[in-house]
C-alpha cells in the first residue's frame, strides 16, 4: 500500500517521524468502545446464508486478540504500530525473510513495554512453521503479492482466522480456493482493504444508506499513483513490484477503488459484479523513466515491459449499474482513487470530495462533503477520529481498520468485509487480463457466493431531505 496520507506526508516519512509516539502511544494503548450496530462498515450487515457460507458469520469473542504477522517491512511495521497502540492486543509471532526487519518489529514491541515474540526468518516458507502456534487467533500478511495466498491458506487450514494486504490473489483459480478453504475451515479470510475505512467513503457510505443519492447508477474507481521512482529502488518494494509490469498486461491494483465502491453499491447484499470489458493504452512510462535514469549497464535494461500503462475498464453489475475502474502508476500525475458515485437524486466526486444534492440552493455547483460531515460523518470516526488522524497511517484510515478488526474480533461480530468481498475485489487483477487478450471481449465474474447475494439484503434507510 502506497497511498500518500491526506496530508501530504508519504508512508516512509511517516514511518520515520512516528516511532516514538506510536511507541508512547502503544504505552497506553487506545480503549476499543462497545459498538452499535451503526459501527458497521457494509451498507447492510450480510445475512447469514447456511449451507458452509462465510456470509454473516461472526468471530468468536476474544478477549485478547493474538495476532501474528507475516511480513515486517515497511508496511508490516505499519500495520504493527496500529496494533500497538490498541487495547486487548498481543503481537504472539512475526515472520520476514530478512532477519533485520523482523528485528526492527522485535525492537518496536518490546519498545512498547511488550513481549518479544518467537520470529521466523528460515526462509520463505517459514511462515509454515509459525501458523503452528497455538497462540495465535489471526494472522496478518504484508507480503509480496505472490505470497498473500499461500500465508493466507496456511493459516486458515492451521485453524487461524486470516487478513492479507491487498490484492489478496493474482488469479480465479487462487481466489476461489481462498473461498473454498476459508468455507470449509469455518476461519475468516479478509483482505484489509483500508481505503474502505477513509473519512470521505464512510461519509458518503452513510449517505448512501440514508437515502441521499437516491436510485444508485454508476460509480468510478481508480489507483492512480504515481510510483514511477519507487518502482526502480533498489530496496523495499522496488526488489518486485515492478516485476508484474514484465509478465502480464492487467489491473495490477484493483482494490483501493473498487473496495469502497462495492460497499456503495451493496455488492453481494443484493447486487454482485457481472461481467468486465477491459483495454490497456501503449507502455510508455516506465520505458521513459529507465531512459533517463538508470545507467546503460543497469539490469533493468534487460526487462521488457508488457503492461500498458493505462488500464481501463468497465464493469456491469447483475442490477445493471456500472462501474468504470482505472489503473495506473507509471506516470506523472496527481493521486486519485477517483471515488464518484452518481445517483438518480445526488452525485459525489472526490479529490478534491464535493457533492451535489439535486435542489440544493445555489443551482447547478458542488459544495464541499465537509459541509455535510456534521450530519453524515460515521459513527467510526466521531468516536476515534482524532486519534486516528494523530497517530494512523494513510489520514487514519490504517487505525480505523484495524480498530474495527480488534472491536470485531473482541466483540464476537461478523467482519464488515468477508472472503467473497476479498476474491471480487481482487479478481479483476485476471479478468482484466483475459479481455485484453479476447480484444477487450466480456468476461463473467464468478459468483464467489454461489447466488447467496441474491438473498443477503436488507432495505436502505428512508430517504434523507436535502441537508
Amino acid at each position: 500500500m502506497s497511498a500518500p496520507r491526506e496530508d501530504g506526508i508519504t508512508r516512509r516519512e511517516w514511518l520515520t517521524g512516528a516511532a516514538t509516539a506510536a511507541a508512547a502511544l502503544a504505552a497506553s494503548p487506545v480503549q476499543v468502545l462497545a459498538s452499535t450496530p451503526d459501527w458497521r462498515v457494509d451498507l447492510f450487515a450480510p445475512t447469514p446464508a447456511g449451507n458452509g457460507s462465510m456470509l454473516g458469520v461472526p468471530f468468536e469473542k476474544h478477549a485478547v486478540v493474538r495476532v501474528a504477522i507475516v511480513g515486517t517491512g515497511l508496511r508490516g511495521r505499519s500495520v504493527l504500530r496500529e496494533l500497538l497502540a490498541i487495547e486487548g492486543v498481543e503481537i504472539t509471532a512475526l515472520a520476514d525473510i530478512a532477519p533485520e526487519k523482523a528485528q526492527l518489529a522485535v525492537d518496536m514491541i518490546t519498545k512498547a513495554g511488550r513481549k518479544a515474540p518467537p520470529v521466523y526468518t528460515n526462509g520463505e516458507r517459514d511462515f509454515l512453521r509459525l501458523v503452528q502456534q497455538n497462540d495465535i487467533d489471526f494472522v496478518y500478511t504484508a507480503t509480496p503479492w505472490q505470497w498473500h495466498t499461500p500465508v493466507m491458506l496456511a493459516a486458515m487450514k492451521a485453524g487461524k482466522h486470516c487478513g492479507s494486504e491487498v490484492p489478496i490473489s493474482l488469479t480465479t483459480d487462487e481466489a476461489w480456493e481462498l473461498v473454498e478453504t476459508s468455507e470449509k475451515t469455518k476461519r475468516h479470510c479478509l483482505m484489509m482493504e483500508n481505503c474502505c475505512y477513509g473519512n470521505s467513503e464512510l461519509t458518503v457510505l452513510r449517505m448512501v444508506r440514508e437515502g441521499v443519492f437516491g436510485t444508485l447508477l454508476h460509480a468510478e474507481a481508480a489507483y492512480l499513483h504515481d510510483l514511477r521512482k519507487l518502482l526502480f529502488e533498489n530496496k523495499d518494494e522496488g526488489l518486485w513490484r515492478r516485476f508484474p509490469h514484465t509478465e502480464r498486461d492487467t489491473n495490477f491494483y484493483p482494490t483501493h477503488g473498487l473496495g469502497p465502491v462495492a460497499q456503495y453499491l451493496g455488492i453481494h447484499r443484493g447486487d454482485k459484479f457481472e461481467y468486465v470489458v477491459s483495454m490497456s493504452s501503449p507502455e510508455a512510462g516506465l520505458s521513459e523513466w529507465r531512459e533517463q535514469h538508470e545507467p546503460k549497464d543497469s539490469p533493468k535494461w534487460r526487462e521488457t515491459y508488457k503492461a500498458g500503462d493505462l488500464n481501463t475498464s468497465l464493469i456491469k453489475t447483475a442490477k445493471g449499474r456500472t462501474i468504470l475502474l482505472q489503473h495506473d502508476v507509471v506516470n506523472p500525475r496527481p493521486y486519485s482513487r477517483l471515488n464518484n458515485l452518481q445517483g438518480s437524486k445526488a452525485v459525489f466526486n472526490d479529490y478534491p470530495p464535493r457533492l451535489y444534492i439535486d435542489g440544493a440552493p445555489g443551482g447547478e455547483r458542488f459544495t464541499p462533503l465537509s459541509e455535510f460531515k456534521s450530519k453524515y460523518e460515521h459513527p467510526l470516526w466521531t468516536a476515534v477520529g482524532e486519534l486516528a488522524r494523530k497517530n494512523g497511517g494513510h489520514g487514519g484510515m490504517d487505525f480505523i481498520m484495524a480498530y474495527r478488526l480488534v472491536q470485531c474480533m473482541r466483540e464476537g461480530q461478523a467482519p464488515d468485509f468477508d472472503v467473497y468481498d476479498a476474491a471480487a475485489w481482487s479478481v479483476p487483477y485476471a479478468l482484466c487480463e483475459q479481455s485484453i487478450r479476447k480484444g477487450s471481449a466480456p468476461i463473467k465474474f464468478p459468483d464467489f457466493t454461489r447466488g447467496a447475494w441474491r438473498t443477503s439484503t436488507a432495505p436502505q434507510g428512508p430517504a434523507t431531505s436535502t441537508p
